[in-house]
């Protein structure tokens, strides 16, 4: 499983604008705190999940005050249990105290992600088809909740518009056909980035094979219209089905024979996770 994380950067660049987000000019309640008191700190599941956020959870506290301590009782891409501890935080208790909330935002927000994608993982069961996320994440956090994807066992489709082609029946309308929608892609697109076409019936899926489409979207298609797709295709084009898929036709859809399965209900559809944290000071 690739769990790579974000670049530190990226990690940084979301936790200090949640910070500043929340912190504005000062947390003036964690000011009733000494500012040489030191605190333990427990975070614990109150449900079953799959952890993931480690490194925005960290950085929350880190960039408040780098002497912060974590020792982690479970890795991302694992699952947890109800009232199982996650991690214990030693620090300066204004850090703790400032940071707590913008860091479970973090583990919670992410730890839905990757538990909602894991059921549709699971759902799919084995085979072929891989589960693909969508460019439909929550504003300012795509990348860490793509990465929570991977974490559950899917995989990321494009991250923006500037790694990947689609084209879609706007653009199709735009440009006038398939046909010359692709050709235009061709132009213009980086030779190693595959072209990907939406198609919503069977002769669109003809009109994109024979104009060369690398990947073809099945939109919104009855499994009768897939296998049919699947056959037609005969591997010319990998196939992502997509629209409508729900936990309880997931599985069907992927007896079709498609490729991949894009759900954008994994990172917009969430429930952040319940964890608790719970500060002793020494």
């Amino acid at each position: 499983m690739d769990c790579l994380v974000p670049s530190p950067e990226a990690v940084c660049a979301d936790v200090r604008r949640a910070l500043q987000e929340d912190i504005g000019s000062g947390d003036i309640t964690a000011a009733l705190i000494d500012v040489g008191s030191m605190a333990r700190a427990t975070v614990i599941s109150r449900e079953s999940a799959l952890l993931c956020g480690r490194a925005w959870f960290e950085q929350a506290f880190l960039l408040l005050d780098d002497s912060v301590h974590f020792d982690w009782q479970v890795s991302d891409g694992e699952p947890v249990a109800a009232e199982q501890l996650l991690c214990t935080i030693h620090g300066p208790a204004r850090a703790l105290l400032t940071g707590e909330r913008t860091a479970l935002n973090f583990l919670q927000t992410l730890s839905g992600t990757a538990t909602l994608a894991r059921r549709y993982v699971e759902a799919i069961g084995a085979g072929k088809t891989s589960l693909l996320d969508t460019r439909k994440t929550l504003p300012g956090l795509r990348q860490a909740q793509k990465y929570a994807v991977r974490c559950a066992g899917g995989q990321n489709h494009r991250m923006g518009l500037y790694d990947g082609v689609l084209i879609k029946e706007n653009h199709i309308a735009a440009a006038g056909s398939i046909a010359q929608a692709l050709a235009l892609a061709r132009q213009h697109a980086p030779c190693n980035i595959p072209v990907e076409v939406e198609v919503e019936d069977l002769s669109q899926v003809r009109e994109a094979l024979a104009a060369g489409a690398d990947i073809l979207l099945l939109d919104n298609m009855s499994l009768e219209m897939l296998r049919e797709a699947v056959a037609i295709t005969a591997g010319q084009a990998r196939l992502e089905a997509s629209g409508g898929i729900t936990l309880d036709n997931i599985h069907a859809v992927a007896d079709a024979g498609v490729d991949f399965i894009s759900v954008g209900a994994i990172t917009k559809h969430l429930q952040a996770v319940d964890l608790s944290m719970r500060l002793t000071i020494l």
